[in-house]
């Protein structure tokens, strides 16, 4: 979705309150920095309100390289709503431990945050604060934002530096993540629209099966095999309709402009159940151009080479 020359009137729904990573990573872009920000409780609100036409984009987070998956935001955008990725974001995660002024890391005896922050400090709180109470919260900034109105020297947020200066906490302790390569990607959605294609862009499909048999992710991967098509993420999540019953999430290289990506989503809506299209949208990530650019031009190169021998043929 293009945002508006006036960026007033364009309202953009984060998981809130303020200070989350959301609104770190949303920050990032200038755009969307512009833009009326409207935070709220849980990420399935955002994408809902999207949906409903409450706000114009939703932007929420999909993945974490430590913890994986943010579940609730696939599952949402996977069988909750009908909204398009109109780009993704990522953002190196820094973890600091915070309290009121004041407090020492010694006095801590109860940490809130959301529970993909608390486990991707794993190993920082069993050395340092061995046996600390976990308190789960909506948000990190959530947290925070508890961690000031109580006004207690024995709880503690763990949160990102804007958190802290919002809510007036100290940082006990810095870069507290078990990774350093900590990293979470965010996405954009909007109602309508595929962004136009830029020659580095990534598509997010999910595919629905006709029955669970031998062979039947084999038969999905080799649509993508046979074009060189390079997947950077596949999943597989429950449908909801029993034990036994998953569909697939599949990131993948290109743009559905694109010929070869285009002639294997066709193969694939064929041939399986049912298929999801999740958007097309500018990538973050920095590789596979060369790769989908000569795959593309070999594909034509063998559709001209096909048409040829076609045009052969007696009528």
């Amino acid at each position: 979705m293009a945002l508006s020359a006036d960026p007033t009137i364009v309202r953009v729904g984060f998981l809130g309150p303020l200070g989350t990573f959301t609104e770190q990573a949303l920050l990032t872009q200038p755009d969307l920095a512009e833009a009326e920000l409207v935070p709220m409780a849980e990420m399935p609100d955002v994408l809902q309100a999207v949906e409903a036409g409450h706000v114009d984009l939703g932007f929420v987070a999909l993945e974490n390289s430590i913890e994986g998956t943010v579940n609730i935001t696939l599952d949402t955008l996977a069988f909750d709503v009908d909204l398009l990725i109109q780009r993704e974001v990522v953002i190196n995660v820094q973890m600091n431990l915070m309290a009121v002024p004041g407090a020492r890391l010694s006095d801590i005896t109860e940490v809130a945050s959301i529970p993909h922050a608390t486990a991707q400090c794993r190993t920082f709180l069993a050395r340092e604060l061995p046996g600390v109470h976990t308190r789960a919260a909506n948000a990190t900034a959530e947290a925070a934002q508890w961690v000031a109105d109580v006004g207690n020297s024995h709880v503690a947020a763990i949160g990102n530096a804007l958190a802290a200066k919002l809510y007036g906490l100290e940082i006990l302790a810095a870069d507290i993540e078990d990774h350093p390569e900590n990293q979470t990607r965010f996405v954009a959605v909007a109602k309508a629209g595929v962004p136009a294609p830029t020659g580095h862009d990534k598509t997010t499909i999910i595919v629905f099966q006709h029955a669970d048999r031998p062979g039947s992710l084999l038969a999905i991967l080799q649509e993508f095999a046979a074009r060189a098509i390079n997947l950077t993420k596949l999943e597989s999540r429950p449908t909801k309709k029993g034990l036994g019953h998953y569909c697939f999430i599949i990131d993948l290289e290109g743009h559905v402009a694109d010929e070869l990506v285009a002639d294997c989503l066709r193969d694939l809506k064929s041939k399986q159940a049912d298929i999801k299209f999740l958007g097309s949208y500018p990538a973050a990530s920095e590789h596979g151009d060369a790769v989908r650019r000569d795959a593309d031009e070999a594909w034509r190169a063998a559709d001209q080479w096909l048409n040829h021998l076609r045009s052969q043929i007696d009528g």
